[in-house]
C-alpha cells in the first residue's frame, strides 16, 4: 500500500506497467548500435511526447486526466471532470503553497497533534482523542482562488488554472464546535479562527513570510471540520493528511493543510500570505492589508460537455456542466448557445447533497452543423448571478465570468 493509503486498480495497473517497462529495459542490451542510431536521428515529430513524471508524493495520481504544472501545481483536465458528483481522489486538483512535510508524517496518523488556542481552556489534542469528541461528513467544493486565471488576458503571474483547480469531495472529521464547546468555548473578544499549518519552514527566514498561516471569521467555527478522511479515505499527504481544517464555502487556501494550530484571535494573522497574499488588489497596485482577502467563493458554473476536443456531431446534443457557490446552494442554471444572446433553463440532474456541493446541470438542444459558443450562468438562493465579466485584479483571483468559462464547438 502507497503512503496514500488508495490501493486502487489504478495503482495495480501502473505497477504491472512498470513492472514490463522494467523487463523491456533489461533486453536493451540487444539494441545494435545501428537500431539506436536510427531512433536517435528518429524526427521529433514522429514520437509521442514524454509525459513530465509526477512528483513521489502524487504519483498515485491518474496522470491521463491532469496536467502537471509544477511540483505543487496539479490541474485537473476539464475533459476529465466528467459529470460524476464527486471527485475521485486521483482526480483531485493539487495546490501547496509549500513542499509538501515527509511522508514519515503519515506513519502514525493518529499521533498527530493541533494545539487548540484562545478557548476557555486551551490544550493540545491528538487526532487519536479528536476522533472522541464528534462525527461529521460534508460533501462541498473544494477550489483554488486561482481557478480561471488562465483566462485573464493580463496574464498574471501564478498558474494559469482554467476550471480544473476545483473538485467536489466528503469530508470526514469532527467539527470544530464540538472540539471548542469541549475546552470551555472561545474566549470573548476573538472574531478571528486563526490557523497554521504543519509544513517544515525554511531555515534562516522570518517565519511570517511563508508559514500558511490563515484567518477567517470566527463565526465559520459552526460549519468548519478538523477532517481525517477524504472520500471515506485518511487524507493523502497531497491533501493535507494526517488533519486537514476543512472550511465550508471558502476559498482553497483558507483549507488550511497539516493543521497544528488553531486558535480564536483578536486580530487577523500578520503572516505574509495573510497580510499581503491573497489579496483582491486593482491592476497596478501593491497588495497590502487594506484590500479584501480571498475568503468566501462566488456564484460560478461551466459546461464540461460537447468540448472542442470532443463536440460530437450535429442534431441532439446533452449540453452538460457544473455549478456552485460559497455560502448559498445553486438555485438555477441557464444555458445559452449563441455566446449569451439567448438564454434557456438547465435542469439539475442527480441528486442534491447540500448547499456546499456542486449541483449537475443538463439542456437537451437540438444543433445544427456549424460553430457554437456555449456558456452557462448560474444564480444562488441569494440571487448572487454569476456575471459575464471578469473581476480584473493583480493575481487573477475569484474569476467567476460566465463569458471567459465558455466553450466553442465546431459539429459536423
Amino acid at each position: 500500500m502507497s503512503e496514500q493509503n488508495l490501493p486502487t486498480q489504478r495503482a495495480r495497473r501502473q505497477l504491472l506497467a512498470g513492472s514490463a517497462s522494467a523487463l523491456a529495459a533489461a533486453g536493451l542490451a540487444s539494441f545494435t548500435r545501428s537500431a539506436q542510431a536510427q531512433m536517435a536521428s528518429a524526427p521529433a515529430a514522429n514520437l509521442p511526447p514524454v509525459p513530465k513524471p509526477f512528483p513521489p508524493y502524487v504519483s498515485w495520481k491518474d496522470t491521463n486526466a491532469m496536467i502537471l504544472h509544477s511540483s505543487t501545481t496539479i490541474e485537473t483536465k476539464r475533459a476529465s471532470q466528467g459529470m460524476g458528483l464527486i471527485t475521485p481522489a486521483e482526480h483531485l486538483y493539487v495546490r501547496n503553497n509549500l513542499p509538501a512535510p515527509a511522508a514519515s508524517i503519515l506513519d502514525d496518523r493518529e499521533a498527530w497533534a493541533i494545539s487548540i488556542e484562545g478557548v476557555k481552556n486551551p490544550r493540545s489534542l491528538s487526532l487519536r482523542e479528536l476522533k472522541t469528541v464528534g462525527l461529521e461528513s460534508l460533501p462541498m467544493v473544494l477550489q483554488c482562488s486561482g481557478n480561471g486565471r488562465g483566462f485573464f488576458p493580463s496574464k498574471p503571474s501564478g498558474t494559469p488554472w482554467t476550471v480544473g483547480a476545483a473538485g467536489c469531495v466528503v469530508w470526514t472529521g469532527v467539527p470544530v464546535r464540538q472540539v471548542v464547546e469541549l475546552l470551555g468555548g472561545a474566549l470573548p473578544g476573538m472574531p478571528f479562527m486563526t490557523s497554521t499549518g504543519g509544513e517544515v519552514l525554511p531555515a534562516g527566514i522570518d517565519p511570517k513570510s511563508v508559514m500558511v498561516e490563515r484567518s477567517v471569521s470566527a463565526q465559520a467555527m459552526g460549519e468548519a471540520l478538523l477532517a481525517w478522511e477524504l472520500n471515506g479515505q485518511p487524507i493523502p499527504l497531497a491533501h493535507g493528511g494526517p488533519l486537514r481544517l476543512i472550511v465550508p464555502g471558502y476559498q482553497g487556501v483558507n483549507q488550511i493543510k497539516y493543521i497544528k494550530r488553531l486558535a480564536f484571535t483578536a486580530q487577523e494573522s500578520d503572516a505574509k500570505i495573510m497580510s499581503h497574499g491573497y489579496r483582491i488588489s486593482p491592476p497596478g497596485t501593491p497588495s497590502d492589508p487594506t484590500q479584501p482577502s480571498v475568503q468566501e467563493m462566488s456564484v460560478k458554473s461551466w459546461i464540461n460537455s460537447p468540448l472542442p476536443e470532443r463536440p460530437g456531431t450535429a442534431g441532439p446534443v446533452q449540453i452538460q456542466g457544473l455549478a456552485f457557490a460559497g455560502a448559498h446552494a445553486i438555485k438555477r442554471v441557464e444555458v445559452s448557445v449563441d455566446g449569451g444572446k439567448h438564454w434557456r433553463d438547465a435542469r439539475f440532474i442527480g441528486p442534491e447533497l447540500g448547499k456546499y456541493a456542486w449541483r449537475q446541470f443538463a439542456l437537451a438542444v437540438i444543433l445544427p452543423p456549424g460553430t457554437h459558443q456555449l456558456v452557462s450562468r448560474a444564480t444562488d438562493t441569494a440571487g448572487h448571478v454569476q456575471p459575464e465579466q471578469r473581476l480584473e485584479n493583480v493575481h487573477g483571483y475569484n474569476n467567476n465570468s460566465w463569458a471567459d468559462h465558455a466553450v466553442t464547438v465546431t459539429l459536423s
